[in-house]
């Protein structure tokens, strides 16, 4: 087997989410059986059950605060449309005396595209619809009570964003409405308090806050946009978790980068933390609500640390010099953390000492380090990492684009580019403007001529590379998955002298039908993006469109797509397709039946296998 293979087919699991109430019942994320899938594990036992088994796995979970029931969304073959189903922590628990509780979160990797499969489709008898009486659909959060109480969040072209209280043996009650996103954030620690995230003013990209009753009253509003008039966003990060506390964390960007502060909305106060470190910040409370759990990302990199609110003091937590994905504090204060870097790939590691959670079978096999490189492009400042084969330069060359777009590239193990170092390739990743991870002005300069922006950073690193001696110009590849996608088939079209080979994953390829076909809030999204609807701003959608670009393309092109995929549905790529064979352009599509993106490791394997052919029969 080769080693890019075992990167991909190596058992790799998520950082466990345990059980307030119950801290030695935990869920987590696992690859094991060749699908993404959930899995049970009880800590004092050792014992560890898989939970779901779908054709095409499942991602979201979460775990109530008892530990007594594991909830996790349903939709149909990656579609991301679907209901919430529940099952007994303990297969045999007879659910007498039942008592939920938790918080929902997705316990799957790195952001994935969430959970597979459908409601029917891989259940099974342990399996009950977890919120009676509510309609399929693409989901906007959910928060569980104490007192078997849920709160649910949907969203749907037709109603846009709602959400419901459901209560044991009651019918679901809505207490939320309105055409923009909005979604679920926490409940308090009494269930009496619910915090949401909303854009109500129109800004997709910059929410506001509410704190709701459960009668759907206010009860106080944090909105930095000043009604839209500001770029700058909130984010619920949970309530302080100790009975009579009803101070809730909140995600902040009013000094130019992602930082915590403390709001009680019940008084008004603000409490402005002050964390002195450079990048963004993000933060969780230690179970005891004494201190919080800081993680710090800065240029690529993560790490962690704790405020102390008694001191008013930042305190170190050791960790490895790379990438924390996720982490949390442990009733005995000690930090258990996901932890990865390019050459080394991911454990889940524990402060008080070793690996907390190790699958058993191979290990993925080692890649080489990342190289910092800093490029002076028109936005300013680019930062890529840059990863090289043995032997000398020029090397043929991937640029691999980030998705998102609001996201980044890291010191993180990727099985993909590791793959094409195996191969003899460098591998060059940017963190064009609309990243994250580089101040808010960095992520906000994407507006208007979205695409244009990203590729002229993209650009900028090419030249560099060349001219470095890194990349062969004549053995160039564009590539990436979803944003990274579109970034390649737009670049493909605008700067055709540049690229030898293009290779774009669930692209948006053709954006006004793309906007049309795409889930509500991504229709909310690509408004904020792009200042209006296609019919309102013509000229915009056709100036970021690849499909506009589609004649002056040379490279050979090679598609992939998900036939269920909601972000970048399939008939815009398939308008995009046509448009090459028209002309005889060469090009090559593969379709799967997923969403965006796949959780079976084979047909991971399968793709990167695909491309990597493309590329080197292309490249010659």
């Amino acid at each position: 087997m080769p080693e890019w293979e075992k990167r991909f087919r190596a058992p790799r699991v998520s950082l466990p989410d345990w059980a307030e109430d119950a801290p030695e019942r935990a869920l987590f994320v696992s690859n094991a059986t060749g699908t993404y899938e959930l899995y049970a594990w009880d800590r004092t036992t050792g014992a560890q059950r898989q939970v779901t088994d779908r054709p095409n796995g499942t991602t979201d979970g979460v775990l109530s605060l008892d530990g007594e029931w594991i909830w996790w969304f349903s939709d149909t073959d990656g579609d991301e449309f679907g209901v919430w189903m529940r099952q007994p922590f303990t297969p045999g628990w007879s659910g007498a005396g039942q008592k939920d509780g938790g918080e929902a979160g997705a316990v799957g990797e790195g952001g994935g595209a969430g959970a597979e499969g459908g409601a029917g489709a891989g259940t099974s008898a342990l399996d009950e619809p977890a919120a009676p009486g509510l309609a399929p659909s693409y989901p906007a959060g959910l928060a569980l009570g104490r007192d078997g109480t849920a709160v649910v969040g949907r969203s749907t072209d037709e109603d846009g964003s709602t959400l419901h209280v459901v209560r044991p043996g009651e019918a679901p009650v809505e207490i939320y409405r309105h055409r923009e996103s909005a979604g679920v954030g926490d409940l308090s620690y009494d269930g009496t308090l619910l915090a949401i995230e909303h854009t109500e003013h129109g800004d997709a990209m910059h929410s506001a806050l509410r704190v709701l009753r459960l009668d759907g009253s206010t009860v106080a509003e944090l909105d930095d946009t000043e009604g839209g008039t500001r770029e700058l966003g909130l984010e619920v990060l949970g309530f302080a978790p100790v009975a009579g506390d009803y101070r809730l964390l909140v995600g902040h960007q009013r000094r130019g980068r992602w930082e915590p502060i403390v709001w009680d909305p019940l008084t008004g106060v603000e409490t402005d933390l002050a964390v002195e470190l450079p990048g963004d910040i993000s933060a969780e409370w230690y179970p005891d609500g004494s201190e919080l759990l800081i993680v710090h990302s800065f240029e690529g990199r993560s790490e962690l640390w704790r405020y102390d609110f008694a001191k008013s003091a930042l305190i170190e937590v050791e960790t490895p010099a790379g990438t924390v994905s996720g982490a949390t504090a442990r009733p005995d204060r000690s930090v258990e953390y996901l932890w990865s870097s390019a050459a080394e790939p991911p454990r889940v590691r524990s402060t008080a000492g070793g690996v907390v959670l190790d699958p058993p079978g191979m290990t993925a096999p080692a890649s080489v380090p990342v190289e910092d490189a800093w490029v002076e492009s028109p936005g300013g400042r680019v930062h890529a990492l840059v990863q090289r084969p043995a032997g000398k330069g020029p090397f043929p060359t991937v640029f691999e684009i980030h998705g998102g777009p609001t996201w980044h590239d890291s010191d993180a193990f990727a099985a993909g580019p590791a793959a094409w170092v195996d191969h003899g390739f460098a591998v060059v990743r940017v963190n064009y403007r609309g990243s994250t991870g580089y101040g808010r002005e960095w992520t906000d300069a994407l507006k208007h001529r979205v695409g244009l922006i990203e590729l002229e950073d993209i650009a900028a690193v090419r030249r560099w590379a060349v001219d470095s001696g890194l990349a062969d110009p004549a053995k160039l590849v564009l590539a990436g998955g979803s944003w990274g996608g579109y970034l390649t088939l737009l670049g493909l079209g605008t700067q055709p002298d540049d690229w030898a080979v293009g290779l774009a994953a669930v692209p948006v390829a053709d954006y006004v039908t793309a906007y049309h076909d795409e889930m509500e809030a991504l229709k909310a999204m690509d408004r904020t993006l792009l200042g209006g609807t296609p019919e309102e701003v013509p000229e915009r959608f056709e100036a970021s469109s690849p499909l506009t670009y589609v004649d002056a393309v040379r490279a050979p092109v090679y598609i992939s797509a998900g036939v269920n995929d909601p972000r970048c549905p399939i008939r815009q790529v398939e308008n995009y397709v046509d448009r090459l064979a028209a002309r005889g352009a060469v090009h090559e599509v593969y379709r799967y039946d997923a969403g965006h993106g796949s959780l079976v490791v084979e047909e991971r394997i399968k793709q990167v296998r695909l491309e990597l052919d493309f590329a080197m029969r292309h490249l010659k």
